[in-house]
């Protein structure tokens, strides 16, 4: 792959599926624990393939152990596991949905230190190991590597008699999505849908500008909230009060035709590819390169590992241990790049591996989206990471639905993150 990943993500240029995160030896071996119910937190199962691949192909290499999952809503995902760890459940293993809920858990002393694990084989090509660094010792280990890109509905762009998208910046990207928004079969169509997570404008904006999102100054955040607020001003996109009261789903916003384009992670790939084998959705799809700031070189975008953690108070320590092991693995790879998922370990084949998989888009251009040149941590891990990420998450929401102005919502961040670091 050509993609370059910054530092913090801890990726290479060139990573091979031949070599395993479980060292030299292969993967883990078949579990010596006996019969074994081993409980694994998860969001959305139904809608999210990569765990139940995961959970299948792990059986079959340990037949010892059973998986049962204990599925959440995921936009209560963060929520209901801090209130289950600070409550004291014995949940096996936990899987991170971020590494701001990471820095959370592991400064509590809530997660059991993998850090044996994770030196017990070669991880130097396992990408994003080093957002799970604490102090040099380890707490979970990823099994899966996202970033966004632009995801964009075909037929849409084909009504309109618009050309696909390719290597926007973000004032073409805005016309465009004004272009695109229509009113069809007594139902408004718009031209994106920018979901309600502060990363739509923070973590892209710190990605391409090289704002760091922990400093206490946060200028830079500027244009892309006065990008983010022309759009909804415009009726461009879903105006975010709206989505959020209503807890708009990006997925049935862009499988239904409500939205022609979608700024979106790498994880969605494998929801469309199974809405589509199902039968769910008839939505044509094609990715092209996340938007970017006039000037700039090459494509930046941003993103984040998903990794597995053991609960401290776990109650199959040793079994949860392997599970953790084996998603990180070759075998745990290969189990969710079939269904669309972006490993954590990955090669020049997985690239290949995905534009086979049947339905898939096949163009030049959605490959290239598929490649960025860099991708940045979507929130950079500090012990002080999950209070600004509330700082910041609380001001964003009152920015995007008109309490406060971008500069005094900018400028109350400046002060309240300062207030955290003193």
């Amino acid at each position: 792959m050509r993609r370059h990943l910054v530092r913090s993500l801890g990726v290479v240029a060139a990573l091979s599926l031949a070599v395993t995160a479980c060292g030299s030896g292969g993967e883990p071996a078949a579990s010596g624990d006996g019969n074994v119910t081993l409980s694994v937190t998860v969001w959305n199962l139904a809608k999210t393939p990569e765990f139940k691949a995961l959970f299948t192909a792990f059986e079959q290499a340990n037949p010892g152990i059973k998986i049962e999952p204990v599925d959440i809503l995921a936009d209560d995902y963060p929520e209901k596991i801090t209130t289950m760890l600070a409550g004291g459940d014995t949940s096996d293993v936990i899987t991170m949905k971020n590494v701001t809920d990471y820095a959370r858990y592991s400064s509590r002393g809530q997660l059991l230190e993998l850090t044996d694990v994770v030196k017990s084989g070669d991880t130097s090509k396992l990408a994003g190991l080093d957002a799970f660094n604490v102090g040099e010792k380890y707490y979970a280990m990823p099994y899966r590597q996202d970033f966004w890109l632009l995801y964009y509905n075909k037929k849409l762009f084909d009504e309109a008699g618009v050309k696909y998208p390719e290597n926007l910046t973000w004032d073409e990207y805005a016309k465009l999505a004004q272009q695109l928004t229509k009113d069809k079969d007594g139902k408004k169509v718009y031209g994106t849908y920018h979901h309600t997570w502060r990363s739509v404008v923070q973590a892209i904006s710190a990605a391409q500008t090289g704002g760091d999102q922990l400093s206490g100054e946060y200028s830079f955040f500027t244009e892309q909230y006065a990008t983010a607020l022309g759009m909804q001003k415009a009726g461009a996109t879903l105006d975010f009060g709206t989505a959020i009261t209503q807890k708009s789903d990006y997925r049935t916003m862009f499988e239904t035709g409500a939205t022609a384009m979608l700024p979106m992670g790498t994880w969605y790939i494998s929801g469309i590819l199974e809405a589509k084998a199902n039968g769910k959705t008839d939505v044509e799809w094609g990715l092209a390169p996340m938007p970017q700031r006039p000037g700039g070189s090459g494509v930046t975008t941003f993103g984040s590992p998903t990794a597995f953690a053991v609960n401290k108070r776990a109650e199959h320590a040793d079994a949860a241990k392997k599970f953790v092991q084996f998603a990180a693995s070759k075998a745990g790879a290969e189990a969710i790049t079939k269904v669309g998922v972006v490993p954590a370990l990955q090669s020049p084949e997985i690239t290949s591996a995905y534009f086979s998989i049947k339905g898939m888009p096949a163009d030049e251009v959605s490959k290239k989206a598929f490649e960025p040149d860099k991708v940045v941590l979507e929130m950079p891990v500090s012990d002080k990471t999950s209070d600004i990420d509330t700082i910041l998450k609380e001001e964003h929401e009152l920015i995007m639905v008109g309490d406060k102005s971008a500069a005094d919502g900018i400028r109350t961040m400046n002060e309240r993150v300062k207030g955290v670091l003193s």
